[in-house]
């Protein structure tokens, strides 16, 4: 039975579901920065889906990254599978700019997060549900 790790569960909003994910948004808002989490059991590694959920997973984090790129106007795209402090699969897709806090560097460990405000959490749920209706 899936169940989501306890860190992605404390660091994150939940966004909703799509055909293979749990739709995560990071508790950050310097960033935006959401994480897909396929919903499959004991899964560390993008290897060990089946090749239909390799594929779709493929998929949803393209459509992801492409609506999120339109909406943010971003300069940069990461998307990263790291799993070192999270051993379950989990894909982050963070959108960059040039001359945010990290750039050129990597997110991690660069500043303490900056928790969305209850407004900020409702305004950006609402630009990304087109995106979150496209992969259902």
């Amino acid at each position: 039975m899936f169940r989501l790790h306890e860190r992605l569960a404390a660091d994150t909003h939940s966004l909703g579901r799509s055909r293979l994910c749990e739709v995560l948004l990071m508790n950050d808002s310097t960033w935006p920065w959401v994480i897909l989490v396929p919903a499959v059991p004991d899964i560390r590694e993008i290897y060990q889906l089946e090749q239909g959920q390799q594929v779709r997973l493929l998929e949803e984090s393209s459509a992801l990254s492409k609506a999120m790129m339109t909406l943010f106007d971003g300069d940069k795209m990461n998307v990263a599978a790291l799993g070192n402090m999270v051993p379950q699969l989990h894909l982050h897709h963070i959108v960059r700019f040039e001359g945010d806090p990290a750039w050129p560097g990597p997110v991690w460990g660069k500043q303490a997060p900056v928790p969305y405000s209850d407004n900020a959490l409702e305004e950006i749920r609402a630009r990304l549900a087109p995106v979150l209706v496209s992969m259902a």
